[in-house]
């Protein structure tokens, strides 16, 4: 999943570690493992005192797991369901054939060592001031959500209304958790569980939080225009049925915050490099990570992150499909086109970031900057 611009510029988010300090792994103990329903579970890391600072995360961010599966190294993303200063927390929803959900949620245990790189995304509240928020969700696009309500209430005045969308009863992540939230915070909480499968007490809170029901659901419970932050989580189809209802009662995009944990269209097909020299045209790319630059003489037909990780492997990424936004950079010389993205906003496109898992060389020289 991820990313959009969001509330929290990072020089002002007193948890967000240097850009360096982000980029290594280290194995982190799994503390505890606890079953959120029969296909979903919650993961808590204990983080050694030295790597604490490099481990907080503000609301709303996600890590990066890694592991090596038959001989290839598989990374995903997850999001914190914590609140911010709690211990580092995920939540995962086992998917069918999935190399990492089945593994997290059916085998690991208390105990065992994970490969985790630190916190990051913008998908992120500002803590500092209070507000009117509204967070729309569906399935397992609740853990950010959580950790975003959690926080906001907590450590702000704000007024939270959650709205989240599943199948039935017994499919609701977080169940517990939510409710806690609900009787500790009262009338700063609203909550408005949405099932599909499952018949409630009253039609407006039965079917799929789509664009009808969303619309529905604002008339009779929510006055858009008192709300300052709308934060969406969830399949795409969800997040932009919601944009749509947003834009067309003229909230402004500003004030809407995405986050995708699931894109139903498949990514364009992976194209590795040759051996040796590559064919055809080719680019000199320098890319800058930690500091450092390399320069590379790279094939236009295959994404920057793929050729370039042959020099440089520690160039970040996750999803490798442009949902996550963990290959982030900014192009501050030349061009590259970028066949798919489902991660940047308008403003982070304008300022001229990519996703380099997508973006293919399009000018002789091209200069990426994975620290900006």
């Amino acid at each position: 999943m991820r990313r959009s611009a969001a509330g929290l510029p990072a020089a002002a988010n007193p948890t967000a570690p240097a850009r360096a300090r982000r980029r290594a792994f280290h194995t982190l103990r799994v503390a505890a493992v606890d079953r959120l329903c029969a296909d979903a579970a919650a993961v808590t890391f204990d983080v050694p005192e030295g790597l604490a600072a490099s481990y907080a995360f503000a609301p709303g961010q996600s890590v990066t797991l890694r592991r090596v599966v038959e001989g290839r190294e598989e990374r995903r993303s997850y999001s914190v369901c914590a609140p911010a200063g709690a211990p580092l927390r995920i939540g995962v929803r086992r998917v069918a054939d999935g190399l990492f959900s089945s593994w997290l949620v059916d085998r690991v245990r208390p105990g065992d060592g994970i490969e985790v790189l630190p916190p990051s995304g913008r998908f992120v509240p500002d803590l500092r001031t209070a507000a009117r928020h509204v967070l729309i969700g569906a399935g397992s696009g609740i853990t950010p959500l959580l950790s975003i309500a959690a926080s906001l209430l907590r450590d702000t005045g704000s007024d939270v209304a959650l709205v989240y969308g599943n199948r039935r009863t017994d499919t609701v992540m977080f169940a517990d958790e939510l409710a806690d939230l609900k009787d500790r915070y009262g009338p700063r909480l609203e909550l408005v569980h949405v099932l599909s499968r499952e018949p409630r007490e009253a039609d407006l809170l039965t079917g799929r939080l789509d664009a009808a029901k969303i619309e529905a659901l604002l008339a009779t419970l929510i006055a858009a225009e008192e709300v300052d932050h709308w934060w969406l989580c969830g399949p795409h189809g969800m997040v932009r049925d919601a944009r749509r209802v947003l834009a067309a009662r003229g909230v402004p995009a500003a004030r809407v915050h995405q986050e995708l944990f699931f894109v139903e269209d498949a990514p364009p097909p992976a194209r590795r490099p040759a051996e040796g020299a590559p064919a055809g045209p080719t680019s000199e790319v320098t890319v800058l990570l930690d500091g450092r630059s390399t320069t590379l003489t790279l094939p236009r037909d295959v994404p920057v992150l793929d050729s370039a990780q042959a020099v440089r492997s520690d160039l970040p990424f996750a999803c490798r499909g442009g949902v996550c936004g963990t290959c982030r950079a900014r192009v501050v010389a030349g061009r590259v086109e970028m066949r798919r993205n489902y991660a940047l906003q308008d403003d982070e496109l304008a300022a001229g970031f990519v996703l380099t898992c997508q973006s293919l060389p399009a000018t002789g020289e091209v200069t990426l900057d994975f620290d900006a």
